[in-house]
């Protein structure tokens, strides 16, 4: 059968990151908006009249705490987007890289909002809560952009799954082969396999170390077991083969706990980002009715 060939045009695979999304959109938005908030600061003279400049019950006050609050409430719901399955009425993307810029506006529109005039009272307790959320902010932009490559590199072509599964297969090879030990060999085998966690606790997530782990210390003994019968001319076989597994189950769980930690390293920022949002939000809601109720 002939036919005409079929010209594509080129695809484009570049990848297009959240922070540079529709080229930039609203990176330059925030800074047009920062531009604009500090001109207009620093152009105008409050009303009424204050000697020490705008602040908060001034009309720009009200106008950047409103804008300010309006911001937040919205920036907030990106978990709320997260579980909408589609692109519309924003894209996930769009929406996260407004989350960022427009979330680093904050840091000008929140200031100039209050006149820089802060103090020990429920008004800077939000304007505290609010630069906690937006600095934490700044590792998690760090995270979401470093840890899928690092975490596509640590995996290779192995799921977590099979991780486990290979772990799995080890613990079945080591009981087989421990079975003809006498009991102190076998002692040690028991070790790796009943006092080896995988994940352990957040410390050893994120400190990687895990020397006192059962397989660990189980490796270290039969290797000085496997080196003292060499040097005595009588070698074991069978401890070899013991400390063989016992190395690959150790380069097995070195694989699977570099995954652990790198999605710890998330878990641990949302734990932080997430509350304080939740308190800036409680803050917002008491500085403001604090506001109609006093001022």
């Amino acid at each position: 059968m002939t036919g005409k060939a079929v010209t594509r045009a080129p695809r484009d695979v570049t990848h297009e990151g959240f922070l540079n999304h529709k080229g930039g959109r609203w990176a330059k938005l925030s800074a047009a908006l920062c531009l604009l908030v500090i001109a207009v600061y620093a152009l105008t003279d409050p009303v009424p009249p204050n000697p020490t400049g705008h602040n908060g019950g001034t009309w720009l006050g009200y106008t950047l705490g409103t804008l300010g609050a309006v911001m937040i409430v919205w920036l907030s719901l990106l978990g709320v987007r997260k579980r909408v399955v589609g692109a519309k009425p924003f894209s996930l993307k769009g929406w996260t890289s407004a989350h960022v810029w427009l979330g680093m506006s904050l840091i000008v529109i929140g200031t100039l909002h209050a006149g820089g005039q802060l103090g020990w009272n429920v008004h800077s307790l939000a304007w505290l809560l609010m630069m906690i959320v937006i600095l934490s902010g700044f590792w998690g932009i760090h995270l979401y952009r470093s840890l899928p490559e690092k975490l596509s590199a640590n995996r290779g072509e192995v799921t977590q799954a099979q991780m486990l599964e290979a772990l799995r297969t080890l613990d079945r090879q080591l009981d087989s082969a421990a079975q003809p030990l006498d009991a102190a060999d076998a002692a040690l085998v028991r070790m790796s396999l009943e006092e080896t966690g995988i994940a352990g606790t957040l410390r050893q997530r994120l400190s990687g170390d895990y020397s006192g782990d059962g397989n660990a210390r189980a490796l270290a003994a039969v290797g000085d077991k496997v080196l003292a019968a060499m040097r005595a001319g009588q070698p074991d076989e069978r401890l070899q083969q013991i400390r063989f597994l016992l190395e690959r189950k150790e380069a097995a769980l070195a694989q699977a706990r570099r995954h652990i930690a790198l999605k710890a390293q998330l878990e641990l920022w949302l734990y932080i980002h997430v509350p304080v949002t939740v308190a800036l939000l409680a803050a917002l809601a008491a500085h403001i009715l604090s506001v109609f109720l006093y001022w």
